[in-house]
């Protein structure tokens, strides 16, 4: 299957921690990063996810925010530390292209926040992910 959505983690599921509707499902990624995805406990029924499990975590690119150092304080729990790979800005947008240990990941961002930020290729960022905008695909 192919999909629109530029990001495309792998990793290995560590830990499910189940309620009744949604589960909080902690995933390694092969740069040895850790995320954390929020999605339906059905979900983790339907497809079998389990710790051990190879999964990829799938982010779309409007939903990775970037700042220049860690944020404390908030409640997004996914911060993961990269360095800018290339920046392609026009008058009201850009793709930032961000490498995070082996990995990339590609935050949609404002050109004025491009600006700001003081964004180029070689600038160390955190891409900030929400849990519940990671959904998690199984082979």
């Amino acid at each position: 299957m192919s999909l629109s959505i530029r990001n495309q983690l792998a990793g290995t599921v560590s830990a499910v921690t189940a309620g009744e509707a949604m589960a909080a499902v902690k995933v390694r990624l092969e740069g040895g990063q850790d995320i954390t995805a929020a999605i339906t406990a059905d979900a983790v029924k339907d497809l079998g996810i389990a710790a051990g499990s190879a999964v990829t975590a799938l982010v779309k690119a409007t939903e990775v925010a970037l700042a220049t150092g860690t944020v404390e304080n908030i409640s997004i729990r996914n911060q993961l530390a990269g360095t800018v790979v290339d920046v392609a800005a026009g008058p009201a947008m850009a793709a930032v292209r961000v490498d995070v240990n082996g990995g990339g990941l590609t935050a949609a961002v404002t050109a004025d926040a491009v600006e700001a930020l003081g964004l180029a290729a070689g600038s160390s960022v955190v891409a900030l992910i929400k849990s519940t905008e990671i959904s998690l695909a199984t082979a």
